[in-house]
């Protein structure tokens, strides 16, 4: 019998087993997130909680003063939203690692800043000592639109390699900024 009638099931069986093996592996690392902390752990979490909700309904103000407060954030941050040109879309944190004084999580971040869209992909690394907590940024990753401009991808790379979340936001919102104002005069031109 000719071996070639077999080869399509076998390369569907070899698709299968791969498919299934990475599936295993997913269902892995959520089953293993999911277990980072004890059912002990969780039940005392949950009750100190809503400890910690009743105190606050026992005391807190009237649903009209919370309404009031919610339109007051959501104002403020209309405003920071027009003063700096960013506008999140998305946010997902995963936690990576997670031990006594020490947290490792994974961050995936879009958004505009005024006209250009961005995606961000880093780890997070926060270590506590002595109620002091310091962050470090790893593995930063940066996905943008405008990378035709060379000065633009080495100062992405630039910026990938430090792990400078901070000076991309600065940095960002001003060349957005002007970016805006040279699309604008060369659309005046045409």
């Amino acid at each position: 019998m000719d071996e070639s009638i077999f080869q399509p099931y076998e390369d569907e069986i070899q698709a299968l087993e791969e498919e299934i093996r990475l599936l295993t592996e997913k269902y892995e690392a959520i089953r293993q997130e999911s277990t980072f902390f004890s059912d002990e752990e969780v039940l005392k979490a949950i009750k100190s909680f809503q400890r910690e909700t009743q105190e606050e309904t026992k005391g807190s103000e009237s649903l009209s003063d919370l309404k009031a407060q919610l339109e007051s954030l959501e104002t403020d941050l209309l405003f920071l939203m027009k003063f700096t040109g960013f506008h999140f879309t998305s946010h997902s944190k995963k936690t990576v690692e997670k031990t006594g004084n020490r947290t490792v999580e994974k961050h995936r971040l879009s958004g505009k800043c005024h006209s250009l869209s961005f995606q961000l992909e880093f780890q997070l690394l926060e270590m506590q000592n002595n109620e002091k907590v310091s962050a470090v940024v790893s593995d930063l990753s940066i996905i943008m639109e405008s990378r035709e401009d060379s000065n633009v991808s080495k100062f992405l790379s630039s910026t990938e390699e430090r792990g400078d979340l901070l000076t991309f936001f600065r940095s960002l919102s001003t060349y957005a900024e002007w970016y805006e104002h040279r699309r604008h005069t060369f659309l005046h031109f045409k």
